[in-house]
């Protein structure tokens, strides 16, 4: 009886915890924060998979149309490597707004923005896994 308890306990402990993660179709964790979400990204992740997923986070979580425009908040320092989650927003506030020329290097500048639907056709080559947040 103990043990059930406990295991209830740690449930209801947890859940508030899971319902805050996102899991976008790319398979990539998104995390709100305060003012965005953080896309964390691994060494090998690249800036196409990152745009996906704050996208697909944009449009399914935060209700952002295809031409709302996402921006990153904190980008990444330059490196090889780099495995900092990258934090994206909607609102351009605190921001100086700069287009995207290279995808790639886009990750490292605050204020570097896409349309939502730009961003989510970064998505057309991912496949769903099962179990993702849809």
């Amino acid at each position: 009886m103990r043990v059930l308890l406990l295991a209830a306990l740690a449930a209801l402990v947890a859940a508030p915890l899971a319902a805050q993660n996102f899991r976008a179709v790319n398979d990539i964790d998104v995390t709100p924060t305060s003012g965005g979400f953080a896309v964390q990204g691994d060494g090998g992740t690249g800036a196409r998979a990152m745009w996906c997923a704050a996208a697909d986070y944009a449009f399914k979580r935060a209700g952002a149309a295809g031409a709302d425009r996402l921006y990153i908040a904190e980008g990444r320092t330059p490196g090889i490597g780099q495995r900092a989650a990258v934090t994206f927003t909607l609102d351009p506030d605190g921001l100086t707004p700069s287009a995207v020329l290279v995808t790639g290097l886009s990750l490292r500048s605050a204020g570097a923005n896409l349309s939502v639907g730009h961003a989510r056709s970064f998505c057309s080559n991912t496949s769903p896994s099962a179990g993702g947040s849809r």
